[in-house]
């Protein structure tokens, strides 16, 4: 069984799909009093004084939308629509009174602070705004782009291309290596521009014709010089930072010598369960809190409260 609860993976169940290419009906939801609009500025969310996402209706959203730069539609809550307004081409002060907004927040620091699925509405938000503000351009011809469907898409306007652009997602695998023999070690590493303690899992972005498991062989060979055998899926989790979808493995080391590149890792050594555990009850913890690769080292360590994360259980 694979991990749930990751963060920014609770996305709306209802995106509208069918519907984001009605320029008609995608008017009549931006016009509604109903309508809720997220305001992004940079890429983060605006916040009310009391910490939270601010969220517009009627006259306020309809304010914010006369304004942004790009809006795209989030999906359906029911029969009340939800957009994403981009607030990057004003500076932070005026993008902060039109939003009534006390300030703006990265969003990774609000993952342990706020509802699954509003940090996954944020993050889809957050991903479709940065690629259209990053797509205004044909990669085909040069010639400039517009927003369709609502935001997903971008057409080109030059008369012979017309080249339709979809958001770009770029996978990437992280993977817990386990070690050989009958002791139960993992291998963690510190890459080039960590803290002295900053060990992690390894991770990599897939490369063009190679599966997920591949990417994860190549990526932990390349890098900490270990020869790896049977990769086995554990969980996804969408990664808009900024257009990543995070793919996690538990790897079977077949060897256990270390040889690090000297590039991407500096270090890189066995751990036992005991020495994992105490890492995260008294030490530096298992990384960031809104990263799969924590849940991978804590469902290892036996810290991990969901049932099918016990260790030696295979998912």
């Amino acid at each position: 069984m694979a991990f749930d609860g990751l963060a920014y993976t609770e996305t709306p169940g209802d995106r509208a799909a069918s519907l984001r290419d009605d320029p008609g009906w995608v008017d009549e939801q931006l016009g509604r009093d109903d309508t809720r609009t997220v305001p992004m500025w940079h890429d983060g969310p605006l916040l009310t004084a009391a910490g939270l996402p601010v969220t517009l209706t009627g006259r306020a959203g309809r304010a914010v939308l006369a304004v942004a730069s790009q809006t795209a539609l989030l999906g359906l809550d029911g029969t009340t629509a939800h957009f994403a307004a981009d607030l990057t081409g004003v500076d932070e002060a005026r993008a902060l009174r039109l939003a009534n907004a006390y300030t703006r927040a990265d969003l990774r620091t609000l993952a342990t602070t706020l509802p699954g699925p509003v940090m996954a509405m944020l993050a889809y938000a957050r991903g479709l705004l940065y690629w259209n503000r990053h797509a205004r351009f044909c990669g085909a011809c040069g010639g400039p782009t517009e927003s369709t469907h609502a935001g997903h898409v971008r057409m080109c306007h030059a008369p012979d291309c017309r080249r339709q652009l979809f958001p770009r997602i770029e996978p990437a695998v992280i993977a817990l290596v386990e070690g050989p023999g009958p002791q139960p070690r993992c291998l963690l590493a510190r890459h080039r521009g960590s803290d002295p303690d900053g060990f992690s899992v390894l991770a990599g972005f897939v490369e063009i014709g190679e599966s997920l498991e591949g990417a994860v062989r190549r990526e932990v060979a390349e890098e900490a010089g270990v020869a790896v055998g049977a990769v086995t899926y554990r969980g996804s989790q969408a990664w808009p930072f900024p257009a990543g979808l995070m793919v996690g493995f538990v790897a079977q080391a077949t060897d256990e010598t270390i040889a690090v590149d000297g590039v991407e890792l500096l270090e890189a050594r066995w751990f036992t369960r005991a020495e994992i555990v105490d890492r995260i009850v008294n030490g530096p913890g298992s990384g960031p809190a809104d990263s799969i690769g924590g849940r991978l080292l804590r469902s290892w360590a036996g810290l991990d409260p969901t049932p099918e994360c016990e260790p030696g259980r295979s998912a």
